[in-house]
């Protein structure tokens, strides 16, 4: 395992600031430990329950560079091996991500500093939200190296941008900028590149003023929802109500509009 960690965590109250550290590598996932350590932050956040919000970036000038080009060439790390040990090393390596981050209940916004390719465009498809610098770039490109995505691309673009515009990005491979990006509903919004991080730290202030019971649980529906019939969403979400009509936020949060106050949140 690297001596230095993948991820570099930050706390702003309720918000935490998780930053993929490995800039002269374009925060490249390279190895199986960056998938685990991914996946192990993801049960962490879940597990605590005061964190209500969670910014994603890269550090550096790439939000994430998808794989390492250069292991691929060589057939080292994750893409070393024959074809059985191969998909076993997907499975049990970059695959934990997507798992990973669609159990996570905790909101996360992706604050995307620079390009995202490859499995770094998925990585970002995996977030909720996503802020784009106008100098961003995206790139489904696995076919341009004669690959798939293994990283479950092929789910998640067609869920964001439609099946269209997913299958012109995965068949062509091609790089598109912020403002197609925007146009495609890919990103909700692209500033300028001083103001991306900020502006994805007010997003997730902005969950994380919200009890985080309540934005937990709606994650949780809209997730769910995707793959649903209206009768079993609607089952669901009933008894989600059921269990957020008894939290102690709730109750604050009703008596603090009633009292016309500012509320004070408890995560109870």
């Amino acid at each position: 395992m690297d001596e230095i960690p993948f991820l570099q965590i930050e706390r702003d109250g309720p918000v935490v600031i998780a930053t993929l550290n490995r800039p002269d590598e374009r925060n490249a996932i390279s190895t199986a430990a960056h998938s685990a350590e991914i996946a192990g932050f993801c049960a962490a956040m879940t597990r605590d329950t005061s964190v209500r919000a969670i910014v994603l970036t890269g550090a550096g000038k790439a939000f994430c560079a998808g794989g390492n080009v250069k292991n691929m060439r060589d057939k080292t790390a994750m893409f070393g091996g024959a074809p059985f040990a191969l998909r076993n090393s997907y499975r049990t390596g970059i695959q934990l991500i997507p798992t990973a981050l669609y159990d996570l209940e905790v909101p996360v916004v992706a604050a995307i500093n620079g390009p995202a390719i490859g499995a770094g465009l998925d990585l970002a498809c995996m977030c909720d939200v996503r802020i784009a610098s106008n100098r961003a770039l995206f790139a489904e490109s696995f076919v341009k190296l004669g690959i798939v995505p293994g990283d479950g691309g092929a789910w998640l673009l067609p869920r964001i941008i439609g099946m269209a515009r997913a299958s012109l990005l995965t068949l062509t491979g091609e790089t598109i900028d912020a403002a197609k990006a925007l146009e495609y509903g890919l990103v909700a919004e692209v500033v300028a590149p001083e103001q991306v991080l900020e502006r994805a730290l007010a997003v997730a202030r902005a969950i994380a003023a919200n009890p985080g019971h309540a934005t937990r649980m709606a994650k949780r529906l809209l997730r769910e929802g995707q793959d649903m019939k209206l009768a079993p969403l609607l089952e669901l979400s009933a008894a989600y109500q059921a269990l957020a009509h008894h939290t102690c936020d709730h109750a604050e949060a009703v008596a603090a509009f009633l009292e016309k106050r500012p509320p004070a949140f408890t995560d109870q």
